[in-house]
């Protein structure tokens, strides 16, 4: 015999498939699932698109890729993608952290081979984060999202400059820059995720940088990738915190 509580619960989670955050007028049910996954494939290509435009204008960083490579970054990025559309659901700022998750595995990938965040991809990814999510505003008629975005970019990017120049951590410029529109995307969502993702940010890097000296014997590295543990904080308390 079936237990009508039991029923009523499952219904109830098939009805709202985002419980991190759902968004007015989501889809549900099959409908749902089946964008969660056109979304990931959709970030899947971006993501090969932009590798194929990292070759063109940046070949120094476009390689060696071997084919287990671009499949991982292209899982990587389906991943990320289809997580961001369950959390945001078909909403008008889901283009934007789309990018960031497409843009986000590239730049991760290249500061753990050549420890360099190059400019010109972090600061289009700042650009196009202002635009996208100015049109979500505009659709949405919440301008205090992007002018609470545009306010944790700076405050991000002035934070992570001070500790660069003030400590011996490791921090590079790239990893200041990278700030600036992890700052933005984290800000447009909330002052509880900026606050943890600058943190976090700072933290993994910190734990990144101690598992580095741990393998290598107590010498550390002239070099420490933080970009990686930057963009790995910011999309987990994206994804996670509602």
């Amino acid at each position: 015999m079936s237990d009508p509580a039991a029923a009523g619960t499952i219904s109830l989670l098939l009805g709202q498939p985002n419980l991190l955050a759902q968004p007015a007028g989501s889809l549900t049910g099959l409908p749902f699932i089946a964008f969660i996954a056109s979304v990931g494939l959709a970030g899947a290509c971006l993501s090969l698109l932009a590798e194929f435009l990292i070759r063109r204008t940046l070949p120094r960083l476009g390689g060696p890729l071997t084919v287990r490579m671009r499949l991982t970054t292209a899982a990587a990025t389906f991943a990320l993608s289809a997580l961001l559309a369950w959390r945001f659901g078909a909403s008008p700022e889901l283009p934007a952290y789309v990018l960031l998750a497409a843009a986000g595995v590239q730049l991760a990938r290249i500061d753990l081979q050549h420890h360099l965040l190059p400019n010109r991809m972090v600061l289009p990814l700042l650009g196009a984060g202002l635009v996208l999510l100015g049109a979500a505003t505009a659709v949405s008629g919440e301008a205090g999202n992007l002018l609470r975005g545009v306010t944790g970019a700076a405050i991000l990017f002035v934070l992570y400059l001070f500790l660069a120049l003030t400590s011996r951590n490791g921090l590079g410029m790239g990893d200041v820059k990278l700030a600036a529109p992890l700052g933005l995307y984290l800000g447009y969502l909330g002052w509880s995720q900026l606050f943890y993702g600058g943190a976090l940010g700072f933290v993994a890097g910190g734990v990144a940088s101690t598992l580095l000296v741990l393998k290598n014997r107590g010498n550390k590295p002239k070099e420490v990738p933080y970009g990686p543990s930057m963009l790995a904080a910011g999309l987990a308390i994206i994804l996670l915190l509602p």
